[in-house]
């Protein structure tokens, strides 16, 4: 028996401990037979040491792929992880950044559906929580992609770290005393909904920055 383990093994100390684990399991009987090795061997190659590289690379490879919109590569590494024991709110959880950082405005309702599954993995989960993450990754795949709100997020915070906390323009600032009107703070703001179509030009950015762009206007 412990021959036949060494050569399932290919005599890797760590992968003989971890399938007697998962045979110990598995059994039927009292005892191990060398089908409950040979079955315990093929389940621990899908389980995975939740600090240890193939964690990280099996997670990296089901963002990359709903990334690029494979509905078929994102399912197949959720089974992976739900075949290993991986927690589903570590999942959805991924899921729900994807959203925002990959989707985006591109379709919104991304965002509204990775909650809707992290909630429900909350409530519900295991076994039955595996459908409400295969219908949230089916979407995420293949909804259309943009990362235009990530990227102007990258840029605003960039151009804060280079020039600090530029002088707020007076017209935008909040003015709940007297003193401060007397300041002008708030004075001559334009507010939109008094426009057509609640649009109306004025400079919203501090001194400087009037024609800084981080957001994209022909882009969701």
């Amino acid at each position: 028996m412990v021959e036949s383990l060494a050569s399932i093994v290919n005599g890797d100390a760590r992968k003989a401990l971890s399938t007697l684990e998962v045979a110990f399991d598995l059994a039927k009987s009292e005892f191990i037979t060398l089908n409950d090795i040979k079955e315990a061997f093929q389940e621990s190659t899908l389980r995975f040491d939740k600090a240890g590289d193939e964690h990280y690379d099996t997670i990296s490879a089901f963002i990359k792929s709903l990334r690029g919109s494979n509905a078929d590569a994102s399912l197949y590494y959720l089974a992976r992880m739900l075949q290993a024991g991986e927690d589903p709110l570590f999942i959805a959880r991924r899921m729900v950044i994807l959203a925002s950082e990959d989707i985006g405005n591109a379709d919104p309702q991304a965002l509204v559906i990775a909650v809707a599954v992290f909630q429900a993995c909350e409530r519900i989960g295991l076994p039955e929580c595996q459908l409400n993450l295969a219908q949230g990754v089916a979407y995420l795949a293949t909804a259309p992609k943009s990362n235009a709100s990530y990227k102007g997020l990258l840029l605003a915070k960039e151009e804060v770290r280079k020039t600090g906390n530029l002088t707020i323009p007076l017209h935008l600032r909040n003015a709940p005393t007297a003193l401060m009107k007397k300041l002008f703070y708030g004075k001559d703001y334009k507010y939109p909904h008094d426009f057509p179509k609640s649009n109306v030009e004025q400079d919203y950015l501090p001194e400087g920055l009037k024609n800084r762009r981080f957001y994209p206007k022909e882009k969701a």
